[in-house]
């Protein structure tokens, strides 16, 4: 494999993180429901998202997306390079990319409805564009070295702020629950009304500093597979290695400081990203070492227009040719078969969308 190559394991991961909130997900949990007490059972719950401190599947979605996006800056930023690309180019191009994803979430939220009074402000795609740019600066100006002690003073420091309760909490509220956090306290200050819920926004102005040392773990992915003089086995391995690490150590913090995706807490940040990090290993050792690539097609395709996957389903409704074409079928069914169908079908066509696009070469990139 040639490692200034476009990674085929990234676009298959990538894929396979969409694909989840292209109605995956769903599909999944009516499945379950299927049989005696499945809507329950663990593979069912792993499907949603926690109600506040926890860890599920579902979870992972946003930061391994956040985390892909790291993983490919050392390929992108080594392209520029190799093309004499001048350093305040590279910035600027940096800057307007987070700048554009802050915008596309924007749009998402009703931009276009011009309620502007009440428009929510932070967005998942707006979260993903400002950490990506922060850590993307933060790569281009630093060594290693120096970024990894800020990425640790980052998680420590977050970790200390945390545990400042709300000024306007009631005396003895847990800091770390809903109603006594800073974050929240911070953007319904600074942003009212502009927020995801009155009192909290989990996309929130605070929380983006953790959020960017995910961003960077990725970069320091991409950073260790670009390295020509290691094998990809050995890579693998050290990989895995990283990423069992991260794990230990959440384990360990989260006896005093909660997994927390809401509040992006920097536990959160190990475990998500030693999940993140154990499957791309896998990917990336299957696909790009061992060659074993026949398979990835179907997320290939999600994976290589993942922006037209998130935007598309906001102007067109899937709901609606999915029922032109699935819904006679599924009411023929009883209920939890029909829910079935009609599961499957929106992720068919939601599918449809990105294939579609792959086979005319169009390719859309911020």
């Amino acid at each position: 494999m040639k490692t200034d190559n476009r990674l085929a394991s990234l676009d298959a991961l990538r894929g396979f993180d969409m694909m989840f909130i292209m109605g995956l997900a769903s599909l999944i949990a009516a499945i379950c429901a299927l049989f005696p007490g499945g809507a329950d059972c663990f593979l069912a719950r792993q499907m949603g998202h926690v109600s506040w401190n926890g860890f599920q599947h579902h979870d992972t979605i946003f930061p391994l997306f956040l985390y892909i996006a790291g993983i490919s800056f050392p390929f992108s930023y080594a392209n520029m390079q190799s093309r004499g690309m001048v350093r305040w180019k590279i910035y600027r191009k940096i800057i307007i990319r987070g700048f554009v994803l802050f915008f596309l979430g924007l749009i998402c939220n009703g931009f276009l409805r011009f309620h502007h009074d009440t428009l929510r402000i932070f967005s998942v795609l707006g979260r993903i564009g400002f950490a990506w740019m922060f850590a993307a600066l933060l790569f281009i100006n630093f060594r290693p070295r120096t970024r990894a002690v800020i990425a640790t003073i980052i998680l420590l420091g977050y970790w200390f702020v945390s545990m400042i309760p709300a000024p306007d909490a009631p005396a003895g509220t847990d800091p770390l629950s809903l109603e006594g956090c800073l974050a929240g306290y911070i953007d319904r200050t600074i942003f009212p009304g502009h927020l995801y819920k009155t009192n909290f926004d989990p996309e929130g102005l605070l929380s983006l500093i953790p959020a960017i040392v995910t961003a960077m773990l990725g970069m320091f992915t991409g950073e260790f597979v670009r390295k020509e003089n290691i094998s990809g086995n050995r890579k693998t391995l050290w990989m895995l290695g990283a990423a069992t690490l991260m794990l230990v150590l959440c384990l360990v913090w989260k006896n005093w400081y909660p997994v927390n995706k809401k509040l992006w807490s920097s536990t959160f940040v190990l475990a998500a990203g030693a999940y993140s990090l154990y499957l791309f290993a896998i990917f990336y050792w299957i696909i790009d070492v061992k060659g074993w690539d026949g398979w990835i097609f179907p997320f290939k395709v999600v994976g290589m227009n993942s922006i037209a996957v998130f935007m598309v389903p906001r102007f067109f409704s899937v709901g609606y040719a999915r029922d032109f074409l699935f819904k006679g079928v599924a009411e023929l069914c009883p209920d939890s078969v029909a829910t079935v169908i009609l599961r499957a079908g929106f992720f068919f066509v939601s599918w449809l969308i990105p294939y579609f696009l792959y086979k005319q070469k169009i390719f859309l990139k911020v």
